[in-house]
Formats: C-alpha cells, sequence, structure tokens
C-alpha cells in the first residue's frame, strides 16, 4: 500500500514546502493539495494558496514522491486548459503528476469570484464532458475535435505531451452519477470515509463498472482520512469522543495498524492522510513520523 501526505491549502508557501519535504524524507509516497480558493467554513478571507501553482513548486522542489490534485474543481477552468497545466507540473516533476477531478461543490467561492455554479445535474453533466475531453486529448496522438454540449475543440494539440501516463483521479462517492463517470473514465478514484463507507462506495463502482464493461482492477482505490496517533492518556480519550467532522483513524499505534489493515484487506491501493485538524486535535510532524515508524512500515 502506498500512504500519501495532504497538507493544508491555507498553510504559507514556506511551512507547505517544509512538511513536504519532511513527508517525503519520511517515506510517504505522495503529496496532496486541495484546488480551493477561499475557505469553506470560518473565515471566508482566510489564506487559500491557488493549487497547481503550489503543485508546480513542489514538483520543483521535492523529488521522487507522486505530486496531486485532491482535486480540482472542473468548474474552475476549461478542462483542455487545466489538462495542459498538469502536462506541463508532469514534465517539471519527471512524470510524477495525478491530476485529481471533480465536478466542484464549494458555492461561497463560485459567489466570490464570480464562477458559474448551476445546478447539481449540470455539474455532473460538464463534468462527465470533461472527463471525456480530458482523456481523449490525453490519449490522442494528434490534434483533438470535440463537440460537446459545455466544452469544444477545433484541431487541439496537446503538445509537450505527459511524461507517462498522467492518470486522472476522480473524487467522489455519488453513487448514481459520480460513480458511473469513474467507471468510464478514472485511472485511479478517492472517497473520504472509513473501512465500511469504502468497500460500500467501491461495491457501487464495481457494478458501474460491470454496466460499462469496464474491468474493475484496472481503477486505483484510494482513501482519504484524518490521523490521530497516540498511546494512551487523556489526549487520546478526548480525541476518541471528539466530533472531527471527517472520518479518522483515532487510536494507539496498535488500534491505527489495525485500522489500516481494513483498508487493505478493502483492496485500498494508496491511503491519503490529510493534516488540517484543528486544535487541540492539529497534528505534529513527530506523529506522521510514528505513523510511517510504528504503522505504515507493516504494509511496505
Amino acid at each position: 500500500m502506498r500512504f500519501g501526505y495532504w497538507t493544508n491549502a491555507g498553510s504559507d508557501w514556506t511551512t507547505i514546502l517544509e512538511r513536504g519535504r519532511h513527508a517525503a524524507a519520511t517515506g510517504w509516497d505522495g503529496l496532496w493539495f486541495a484546488d480551493h480558493f477561499m475557505p469553506y467554513a470560518g473565515d471566508p478571507t482566510g489564506a487559500m494558496n491557488e493549487c497547481w501553482s503550489v503543485l508546480a513548486g513542489l514538483a520543483a522542489t521535492v523529488p521522487d514522491v507522486r505530486v496531486g490534485a485532491m482535486v480540482s474543481g472542473n468548474t474552475y477552468r476549461h478542462p483542455a486548459v487545466l489538462l495542459k497545466q498538469a502536462v506541463t507540473t508532469d514534465h517539471i516533476a519527471g512524470g510524477r503528476v495525478v491530476l485529481g477531478l471533480g465536478a466542484g461543490w464549494q458555492q461561497n467561492e463560485h459567489l466570490a469570484y464570480g464562477l458559474h455554479f448551476g445546478t447539481v445535474k449540470e455539474r455532473l453533466d460538464r463534468f462527465e464532458e470533461a472527463c471525456e475531453l480530458i482523456v481523449r486529448l490525453r490519449d490522442a496522438t494528434g490534434p483533438v475535435d470535440f463537440d460537446g454540449a459545455y466544452y469544444q475543440l477545433v484541431e487541439a494539440p496537446l503538445s509537450p505531451r505527459p511524461v507517462g501516463r498522467l492518470p486522472l483521479m476522480i473524487g467522489g462517492g455519488g453513487e448514481k452519477r459520480t460513480l458511473r463517470i469513474a467507471a468510464r473514465f478514472a485511472d485511479e478514484w478517492n472517497v473520504w470515509g472509513d473501512v465500511d463507507v469504502l468497500r460500500h462506495k467501491q461495491s457501487v463502482l464495481d457494478a458501474h463498472c460491470a454496466e460499462v464493461g469496464r474491468d474493475p482492477s484496472t481503477i486505483q482505490r484510494t482513501a482519504a482520512t484524518m490521523l490521530i496517533l497516540a498511546d494512551e492518556g487523556d489526549y487520546l480519550d478526548r480525541a476518541r469522543t471528539a466530533d472531527l467532522g471527517r472520518a479518522a483513524m483515532v487510536g494507539t499505534p496498535a488500534e491505527v495498524r489495525e485500522l489500516v489493515a481494513g483498508f487493505v484487506e478493502a483492496g485500498v491501493d494508496e491511503l491519503v492522510i490529510a493534516d488540517f485538524l484543528a486544535p487541540p486535535f492539529a497534528p505534529s510532524a513527530e506523529m506522521f513520523e510514528r505513523f510511517q515508524a510504528e504503522v505504515a512500515a507493516e504494509f511496505r
């Protein structure tokens, strides 16, 4: 199993770079970064760095590990422009980039920045069309024409080509549309949740694969979670009963190993762990080092 480190998009660049270098030096396999323009909760004027600028910086300064968006909102950029950004970043990285993409959901930033939001159906229709366009343009051997309801290409080239495959990761767990889109186009798929959520969503994805004639084993499965790892004591007792807002692995090293084993048994290829829990549970670099030494090492 691979283990990815997902750092806070609201941190300053110096901190992002330090955390990325530290993660790479201590055994993490990937660096992930959210694609948003402003916070969803709390102070709407809080800092939020632009995703693909950060990924290009990490690609140039942190060697060996994969770098990717978790995930880009399709509503933010024309998909052909996004693919060009991803390919350029892939060249900077020497072939280590993952293009993560989702339908888009954060309404406040659309309003603030004048981005069209639309209905859920419209966003999913645009998303499906964007995924088709990206895969066709990425995989083509020459210029591409595309005449969709939302996007058009006229003899569009993609030069330079990606260094390698440049996998398309589709993020989301919507069972009627998103997982069917993943079955058609995804090289990788990501969802937030614990093992039970992951198993259920995978069964839905596999059913969609059967419907569209796709071998489900050709889609890598990744899960996103947060982490609180500590020895028994007051801190861990408080964490066990806290409302953390998102799925999280909470426990001693032995307990977290059992949780990771569940993801392994469920067929997860990469477990992505976010570092943006708020105080008093904000994780430390030492906790992530300990995870690598006392948990991840068991699954290499």
